[in-house]
């Protein structure tokens, strides 16, 4: 495979801690450099107060190891550095120089792997030297992404409340019959509120589209470098699309987007949009469009909507007319920006075109989302339009986890959730904690003790297994040394014992036995196959949450 070259261009051996270095020139200066190590990348602890993590940024890992190497430029900076300065011009010169990733051998999970504490994602066998100068990079290019995509998992886990699988679309219209002589404007009350039955779970729950989850959090990251990761890494971790135009270019991905308030506030009468145009679809004409809303205007008798906010809608609808999607909430959410909605959706349709949705950015998102899907189901009724019961009802407002699962049991008609800076700055945790330890030298297992019992190492190198039961459940991961003749095989009993804990110990039979990490960097060879796209990632995140036991996924005592 040819050379990659990592995403970001900030990505060369000096995006690394300082210490990385002065150690690799006392491994020189003292010939222990070209020791054979083992290290190992893990965590200590789920994030978010969960039972999993997700495994993510091993693309750019691979990318960072096959194009590792010094450029002069590099060199001649760390020599002129006060902490360097001394050294033996021949650590630049003859060592540093030459120095590439074609001793190192590195074994990992699946990008996208459901992985849990101290089970290596990723192992590292290597000189000494170039084992350790690789650490900072491989930390910083694991630990973000895979917290992003964990967050983004938890949401869309949330967001989708305790369904996950995939659903037959939207609930069906109550009547395509128009209801008896309404008043106009008027909402009846001959038939049930769909709002008084979708708390979770509750009748009509199974019918409901599951919301999808858009990242819209580029403006509110860490600069550049966190907003493009968090569209990234958030994909895998089972969002739809994301705002970040960057992105959509770069990786593929969906983008999504509508309009902001300024949009709306810079109409200020209906003048500014009486010369916009629709085209027809079944015949190219182009129809003026506000006669058209003028006329559902009088015949539902909404004439008290802000004037502004209707040319603003118009002015859309006549440049995206098969993408109309509205942000109400400007002046008054349910008595004008829905309405306005309305209007201009029923003027759309009228020349063929199928409007998208709304969008809700404040409030209480429970009852507004449940009142605007009432009113489109009226407004659907009334006029024999079924697209109203397709229409998207997107979310956003500073939303995260907790409110998901607040929204879900107080009910809501949300179809999709714009989740922005809770997302990208992980709001509940901001970092993951992974670590990179030195495990065995030359053969020789090496311990770190601790009085902190979370920081002493499990030492040597291992073999890492995900033990499945008979339901297909994955039970645990077992780790057994190297060399130790037993390993874990189908049908056998496996006593599985606590590292530290000698009084945690579970005997387990597994119907299937699976081994967690593959050869993905072979030294000179380079890469090993192909990296998994950002797709394949994603499938395989939602593939094994929809294996996972729901104790595991809940929000509160996961299991």
């Amino acid at each position: 495979m040819a050379t990659l070259q990592p995403t970001n261009n900030l990505v060369t051996p000096l995006l690394t801690d300082l210490y990385q270095i002065t150690m690799a020139y006392a491994y020189w200066k003292t010939g222990q450099h070209t020791k054979k190590a083992h290290f190992e990348l893990f965590f200590r602890k789920n994030p978010f107060g969960g039972s999993y993590t997700l495994f993510a940024g091993l693309d750019e890992v691979l990318k960072f190891l096959s194009s590792f190497r010094f450029s002069q430029d590099d060199i001649e900076y760390l020599r002129n550095t006060t902490a360097l300065c001394h050294c033996e011009p021949a650590f630049f010169d003859d060592y540093l120089a030459n120095l590439d990733c074609s001793e190192v051998i590195v074994h990992a999970m699946k990008e996208g792997s459901m992985v849990f504490p101290r089970v290596p994602l990723i192992t590292v066998t290597a000189p000494l030297g170039i084992g350790n100068l690789i650490e900072t990079t491989m930390l910083t290019l694991v630990n973000y992404p895979s917290l992003v995509a964990t967050n983004a998992s938890r949401m869309v886990v949330a967001a989708r409340g305790q369904f996950w699988e995939k659903t037959a679309g939207a609930s069906l219209p109550r009547s395509m019959t128009p209801p008896e002589s309404p008043r106009a404007g008027a909402l009846s009350s001959a038939k049930p509120r769909k709002s008084m039955q979708l708390s979770e779970g509750g009748p009509s729950d199974f019918t409901r589209r599951k919301p999808k989850c858009v990242e819209f959090g580029l403006r509110r990251a860490q600069g550049p470098d966190g907003g493009f990761s968090a569209s990234k890494y958030s994909h895998v971790g089972g969002f739809h699309a994301t705002s970040n135009v960057l992105a959509g270019k770069l990786l593929n991905l969906p983008i999504g987007g509508t309009h902001a308030h300024s949009f709306v506030m810079s109409y200020t009468s209906l003048d500014l949009v009486q010369d916009a145009k629709v085209q027809r679809v079944d015949n190219g004409e182009m129809v003026l469009l506000l006669p058209l809303v003028r006329k559902y205007q009088a015949e539902l008798e909404w004439h008290d909507t802000n004037e502004g906010e209707m040319a603003a809608f118009i002015g859309y609808a006549s440049s995206f007319p098969n993408s109309f999607l509205c942000l109400i909430d400007t002046y008054d959410t349910l008595q004008s920006g829905l309405r306005n909605f309305i209007l201009v959706a029923l003027a759309l349709n009228d020349l063929g075109h199928t409007p998208r949705g709304i969008r809700l950015d404040s409030g209480d998102l429970s009852y507004l989302s449940l009142e605007c899907e009432y009113l489109f189901h009226e407004i659907g009724d009334r006029f024999n339009r079924s697209f109203f019961y397709d229409l998207d009802i997107v979310a956003s407002n500073d939303i995260n986890e907790a409110v998901l699962h607040s929204l879900n049991k107080q009910g809501h008609a949300i179809t999709m959730f714009g989740i922005g800076t809770n997302l990208v700055t992980c709001q509940n945790q901001p970092a993951l904690g992974c670590v990179y330890k030195l495990v065995e030298i030359d053969g020789e297992p090496r311990i770190k003790l601790s009085n902190d019992l979370d920081k002493v190492l499990i030492p040597g190198q291992k073999i890492a297994y995900r033990l499945f039961g008979e339901a297909g459940w994955p039970l645990l991961d077992y780790m057994a040394g190297i060399h130790e003749e037993a390993q874990p095989a189908v049908g056998e009993r496996v006593l599985c014992r606590h590292p530290f804990i000698e009084q945690k110990r579970v005997a387990v039979i597994p119907s299937r036995v699976v081994k967690l990490h593959s050869l993905v960097f072979d030294g000179k060879n380079g890469i090993v196959g192909e990296l998994s796209s950002i797709t394949e990632s994603r499938q395989y995140v939602n593939d094994q949450i929809n294996n996972t036991r729901a104790d595991l996924l809940r929000y509160v005592n996961p299991g």
